[in-house]
C-alpha cells in the first residue's frame, strides 16, 4: 500500500499505472463539501485501514493492493464499498451534503463498483424504518425479504459491463443476504414489538439448515456468507457456553478452532479477537487460546502486538492520559487534574443507543457517591461536526459529573490506548492515576458498586 502522493504528483503515477501492472489498483477522486475529518480506506474485513490525504480543494489519490477485493472508502458520513480487481483505476466524485444524488464513480472497474452503490441505496431505502419491516409477522416478513432480493437481482441483471463470473457469486451472495435477513428476524422482532418471549416458528428457519457452512470460496466473496456462518458458530458457541459453564468469548475462540476449512476458521478467529480481546476478563487465556486455534501468521502477530499493548492495562500499571480536553464547564481538562482522587471515565457519544441508556443509572451512581473521593468523567468521542449536539445533549438531560469532549474522536489518543473498539467503555483509575481496571463494570451493573465498595471509597 501507498500513502497518497500530493496531487500533482499523483496525476502523473496515475499516467504511469495504466500499464496495468499486476496486484495494483488506483482509486482517485473529488469531495465537495468533504466533512471535517480525516479520509480512509479500509478492507472490509478490517485487517487494513490506512488514511487517505485529501488535497483543500477536495482531491484525493491511492495505490491500493488487490490482495485484498474489498474495500470501504470512508469520509467520516457517507461508507463507499467498493470491489477491486488488479489493474482498476477508479475516479469517484460526490457532494458529502448530497452523497446518494451525486456520487459518481467512472474508469475501469466502475461498472460493478456503481452497481454496488446503487445496492446499498436499496438497502438504506428498505430499512430505513426498522421498526415497520421488523415488526411484521413471519409470512410478511420472509415475503418482503424475498421480494427485496429479487428486486437486488434485477438490479444486478440491468447493470451492463458486469462479468458474468461476478454476477454468479453475487447471486449467491444476495440469496445468503436473504438467508441472513431469516437470521435476523428473531432478535430484532423481539426489540420492535417488545415481545421478550417471542419465538420464531419450527420451519421459519428450514432454508439455512441447507447451507454449507465450510465453503471458502463463497465465504472469501461473501459478506452475506460470511456473516450466517458466523452466526452459525455463534450458536454452536453459546451452547458450549452454557454446557461447560464457561465465558462466551473462550467458548466461541474454542468452538471455531475445531473447524477443519483453515481459511473460515482463522478468518473468524482473527475478527472476533480483534474485537473481543480488549474486553476478555482473562486476557492472557483469551490470547493463549487464540494462538492455540489460529495457523495465519500474519494474523497472529496482529493479534500479538494487541496482547502486548494490553498488558500495559493490567491493574496497577499507569493510565494513559487525556490532555487538555475541553471541559462543558469551561476550559481544559487533563486527567493530571484528577490525581488524588478515583476516577471512573465513560467513553461513550451522543449517537450511541446503549450509551445513552447508561444516562440515568450514572446519574444515580454519581448521586450515591457524592462527596466520595472519586470523581465521574464523561468523554465524549463525537466528531467535530456534532460538537453542538454534544453541548445540547448534556444541557438538556442535565448531565453531571465532568463532562469532556475528545480532541480527535476515535483517534483520541487515550481511546487508541485504551484499544476502544466499541462504546460504551468505562474505565476505573485510582486516586494515584494508576489502573483499577480497563474494563470496569457499566453503571446499570450491581458489579460496579461491589467494585467500588473494594476499593474503600
Amino acid at each position: 500500500m501507498k500513502k497518497l502522493l500530493f496531487i500533482a504528483f499523483a496525476i502523473a503515477i496515475i499516467g504511469c499505472k495504466k500499464e496495468d501492472k499486476s496486484g495494483i489498483a488506483i482509486i482517485s477522486g473529488e469531495i465537495t463539501n468533504r466533512p471535517v475529518g480525516e479520509l480512509t480506506i479500509n478492507s472490509e474485513d478490517r485487517s487494513f485501514k490506512e488514511t487517505i490525504a485529501v488535497s483543500p480543494v477536495g482531491a484525493f489519490t491511492d495505490t491500493l493492493s488487490t490482495d485484498i477485493n474489498s474495500y470501504v472508502l470512508y469520509d467520516g458520513s457517507n461508507p463507499i464499498f467498493l470491489n477491486i480487481e488488479s489493474g482498476y483505476n477508479l475516479h469517484i466524485t460526490y457532494d458529502a451534503n448530497d452523497f446518494d444524488n451525486t456520487i459518481k464513480i467512472t474508469g475501469v472497474g466502475s461498472e460493478i463498483n456503481n452497481y454496488l452503490v446503487a445496492k446499498r441505496k436499496q438497502e438504506k431505502e428498505m430499512f430505513k424504518n426498522n421498526k415497520e419491516v421488523y415488526s411484521l409477522d413471519e409470512a410478511q416478513y420472509k415475503e418482503r425479504m424475498l421480494a427485496f432480493k429479487n428486486t437486488q437481482e434485477e438490479l444486478l441483471n440491468n447493470t451492463e459491463g458486469v462479468s458474468s463470473e461476478f454476477a454468479s457469486k453475487e447471486k449467491k451472495n444476495l440469496f445468503y443476504g436473504y438467508l441472513g435477513s431469516l437470521n435476523n428476524y428473531e432478535r430484532a422482532h423481539k426489540y420492535f414489538t417488545k415481545k421478550e418471549n417471542f419465538k420464531v416458528s419450527e420451519d421459519f428457519l428450514n432454508e439455512l439448515k441447507e447451507v454449507d457452512y465450510n465453503n471458502a470460496e463463497d465465504f472469501n466473496f461473501s459478506s452475506n456468507y460470511k456473516d450466517i456462518v458466523n452466526d452459525y458458530y455463534g450458536d454452536k458457541a453459546q451452547k458450549l457456553k452454557e454446557k461447560d459453564s464457561i465465558r462466551y468469548d473462550m467458548a466461541f475462540l474454542k468452538t471455531v478452532g475445531a473447524i477443519d476449512n483453515e481459511t473460515i476458521k482463522n478468518a473468524l478467529l482473527f475478527d472476533f479477537a480483534s474485537f473481543n480481546i480488549t474486553y476478555s476478563e482473562d486476557i492472557d487465556a483469551f490470547y493463549n487460546t487464540f494462538i492455540k486455534n489460529s495457523t495465519d501468521e500474519k494474523n497472529n502477530q496482529i493479534i500479538k502486538d494487541k496482547f502486548n499493548e494490553l498488558m500495559r492495562l493490567t491493574e496497577g500499571k499507569p493510565s494513559p492520559k487525556f490532555v487538555d480536553y475541553e471541559n462543558h464547564a469551561g476550559g481544559k481538562t487533563s486527567l493530571e487534574d484528577l490525581k488524588g482522587k478515583y476516577v471512573y471515565v465513560d467513553v461513550w457519544a451522543t449517537w450511541c443507543g446503549p450509551c445513552v441508556r447508561e444516562i440515568p443509572f450514572l446519574k444515580e451512581v454519581e448521586a450515591q457517591y457524592h462527596n466520595k473521593n472519586i470523581e465521574f468523567v464523561s468523554i465524549s468521542i463525537d466528531k467535530l461536526r456534532d460538537h453542538e449536539k454534544w453541548k445540547t445533549m448534556v444541557n438538556d438531560r442535565e448531565l453531571g459529573g465532568v463532562q469532556l469532549f475528545a480532541d480527535n474522536d476515535w483517534n483520541s489518543a487515550f481511546v487508541k490506548a485504551y484499544q476502544i473498539e466499541g462504546i460504551p467503555r468505562f474505565i476505573l483509575i485510582d486516586d494515584e492515576g494508576n489502573i483499577v481496571t480497563a474494563n470496569a463494570p457499566r453503571p446499570s451493573s450491581k458489579k460496579l458498586i461491589e467494585l467500588f465498595n473494594a476499593q474503600e471509597l
